[in-house]
C-alpha cells in the first residue's frame, strides 16, 4: 500500500516505451506514490520509431503495466489524461484530436489554473532535424541509442560497486558546447511561441533536459524524460511548479563525483568524436 501525495497536475514526457532504455519500473514506482486531477503525457510516451517494422524496439510487460497504472488512476481518482503528440509517437497525427472517456489525445494543449495560462507542446516543432529531416533524425537516434547503451553499462558497473545512478549521457551533453547552444536556442523559440499564444508559461519536453525557470518574463518548464533524467513536473495547489527528480527522491547516499573513464593510449574518446562531428542530434 502506497502513501499517495496529491498534485493538481503532473506532467511526464519522453518515456520511450518500446525501447530497452525506458526507465519504466522507476516511473511506475513514482506514479504509485502520487495522484492528480490531470495527468499530461507530453509526447514520446510510446516510441513508434523503434517499434515500427525493421526497428529494434520491443514491447515488454512493464510497458503495458504503465498504462494499467494510468487506468487505475483514472478509475480511483477520476484523473483526466491529456496525451500530447510527440515526434516518436507521431502516429497520433492520424487520430488527433480525439476524446473518449477521460482521455484527450491532442497535438497541443492550453493548461489554465489559478488565472495562469501554460501552453503545452512536446517541442519537436522547433527542432529542424526532427520536424523537417526525419531520416537524419533517425540516423542521429542511432547515435543517441549508443550513448544510452554506454550509460546503461556505466551504471551497471556503478551499481555493483554500491554507487548511485549517475546519468553519464546527461553529463556529456551538458559539457558539449554545441549541445548547450542547441538547448538555449530551443528554449528561446518555445518562449516566443508561448508569448504568441498569450500564455504565461510554456510546458515542453523533447530535449530530455528538465527545467523550471523564467526566460524573458515567460515561465519555461521542461518535464525532462524517463530514459536519462527520470523527472516530472508537479503542480501544487497554489499554482506553483516543481521539477521532480526520481534519483534525488529515492537515493539516500550523498552525490558522487563523476568518475573519469579512461580510454587506451593513443585512442580518441568516441563520445568527443561523435559530438564534434555533430553525429548526434543529441535530442531525438
Amino acid at each position: 500500500m502506497y502513501n499517495q501525495k496529491f498534485y493538481p497536475t503532473i506532467v511526464i514526457s519522453d518515456v520511450h516505451l518500446g525501447t530497452e532504455h525506458s526507465k519504466t519500473a522507476e516511473l511506475a514506482e513514482f506514479l504509485r506514490t502520487v495522484n492528480c486531477d490531470t495527468l499530461i503525457l507530453n509526447g514520446d510516451i510510446i516510441d513508434g520509431w523503434h517499434l515500427q517494422k525493421g526497428g529494434k524496439g520491443k514491447w515488454k510487460k512493464e510497458h503495458t503495466d504503465f498504462f494499467k497504472i494510468i487506468m487505475k488512476m483514472m478509475e480511483n481518482h477520476n484523473t483526466k489524461v491529456i496525451y500530447v503528440r510527440g515526434n516518436h509517437d507521431d502516429f497520433i497525427d492520424y487520430i488527433a484530436p480525439l476524446s473518449f472517456a477521460n482521455i484527450n489525445i491532442v497535438k497541443d494543449y492550453m493548461h489554465v489554473k489559478n488565472g495562469k495560462r501554460y501552453y503545452v507542446v512536446h517541442g519537436d516543432i522547433f527542432d529542424n532535424v526532427t520536424s523537417k529531416m526525419v531520416w537524419l533524425a533517425k540516423l542521429g537516434d542511432v547515435g543517441y541509442t549508443l550513448l544510452l547503451w554506454l550509460n546503461r553499462i556505466y551504471n551497471k558497473n556503478r551499481a555493483k560497486r554500491g554507487l548511485p545512478y549517475f546519468s553519464l549521457s546527461q553529463s556529456i551533453k551538458q559539457k558539449v558546447k554545441s549541445a548547450v547552444s542547441y538547448i538555449s536556442n530551443y528554449e528561446n523559440e518555445l518562449v516566443s511561441l508561448a508569448r504568441s499564444r498569450h500564455a504565461d508559461g510554456i510546458i515542453c519536453g523533447h530535449i530530455h533536459q528538465p527545467a523550471d525557470r523564467m526566460i524573458d518574463g515567460i515561465h519555461y518548464l521542461n518535464s525532462g524524460d524517463w530514459v536519462e533524467s527520470m523527472s516530472a513536473l508537479l503542480e501544487h495547489e497554489d499554482g506553483t511548479w516543481e521539477v521532480y527528480m526520481h534519483t534525488d527522491a529515492t537515493k539516500e547516499q550523498p552525490k558522487q563525483a563523476m568518475e573519469v573513464i579512461e580510454f587506451p593510449a593513443g585512442s580518441k574518446n568516441p563520445m568527443k568524436v561523435a559530438f564534434s562531428n555533430n553525429f548526434f542530434n543529441p535530442f531525438f
